[in-house]
């Protein structure tokens, strides 16, 4: 007798009545098992001294000693730091601003000016990073037009982003500047989905606009402000060295050097591998416990979370 309540019956019925939907799936999975999981077996040269020449498996063994050096070197504070600080910085800024322009543009009367104003903010987000750390190192040169703008208020004619204690707020100015527009068009899209009916039963009990954003439009949010504020702190310690790397100099290492540069560093120009790796994993493994953890206080206090 066969059980419809197993496991196998049920996923060899929802194969076939879903059959388009799985083999549109299979080019997605066969893509993330050869580039993503599939390299995840090279993780085990953290833990040995890799030589090229013999190969992962080949390399001798060393355990965690890659991993101490990190935590007892020179460098472990000061990149550990910096990355908090630069992540937490952009995460304080960056994460509430989509929101506050999605409402924005939601309460534009004319939708053609609306999406006047959508192209405009989301067009940075496709700009290179390189032409756009350009254009950052003419502006805060010694003859940069935002240089000219401060020195009216009495600030220093110098390099800005030759003083340490620029180069934050100018890497977070400048990705908000990025990603503001392209971070909203999420929640521009959750807006579409509340029920024009919940206007109108609170117009109908007299809430005006303010109301009607702190009633309706937030608590239709919550749900995918959740979502994306669980993957966000997700990703607190993974911060692209590209930027980083195009903007920042020796002079201001006390503050920009970060994990990935560190990595960058040791993997590329030291070329010590194994190094490179035992960071990489640490970044990757204290990630994951804060997604796990976001993502279990969140269940309890909000009901919403990714599983």
């Amino acid at each position: 007798m066969v059980n419809k309540y197993s496991f196998g019956y049920r996923a060899k019925t929802d194969i076939r009545r879903n059959y388009q939907v799985y083999l549109i799936f299979i080019p997605v999975l066969i893509y993330y098992a050869i580039f993503h999981y599939g390299p995840m077996y090279g993780a085990i040269i953290a833990f040995k001294n890799f030589i090229p020449t013999r190969g992962v498996f080949g390399s001798d063994w060393v355990g965690f000693r890659h991993f101490t050096d990190f935590f007892n070197g020179l460098f472990f504070w000061r990149v550990l730091g910096n990355t908090l600080n630069i992540s937490f910085q952009m995460l304080l800024f960056g994460f509430p601003l989509p929101i506050v322009l999605a409402l924005l543009i939601n309460e534009l009367r004319s939708k053609t000016f609306a999406r006047f104003v959508q192209t405009v903010t989301y067009m940075p987000h496709f700009v290179s990073v390189v032409v756009v750390c350009g254009m950052i190192r003419q502006f805060v040169s010694n003859t940069g037009f935002i240089t000219d703008f401060f020195t009216m208020f009495g600030f220093p004619r110098e390099n800005m982003l030759a003083n340490p204690a620029n180069f934050v707020p100018i890497y977070v100015i400048s990705g908000l500047w990025q990603e503001i527009g392209w971070g909203s068009i999420i929640y521009l899209a959750a807006l579409t989905g509340i029920d024009p009916g919940l206007y109108e039963a609170a117009k109908i009990d007299g809430a005006n606009r303010w109301k009607q954003t702190w009633h309706v439009t937030l608590p239709g949010l919550i749900p995918t402000i959740t979502t994306l504020l669980i993957l966000r702190v997700g990703r607190v310690m993974s911060i692209g060295a590209e930027k980083v790397l195009l903007l920042y100099s020796p002079a201001v290492y006390s503050k920009a050097d970060i994990i990935s540069t560190y990595i960058y560093r040791q993997g590329i120009l030291s070329a010590d591998w194994s190094a490179a790796a035992a960071v990489g994993l640490f970044n990757s493994v204290v990630n994951f416990i804060l997604l796990i953890t976001v993502n279990q206080i969140s269940k309890k206090t909000t009901g919403s979370s990714l599983w």
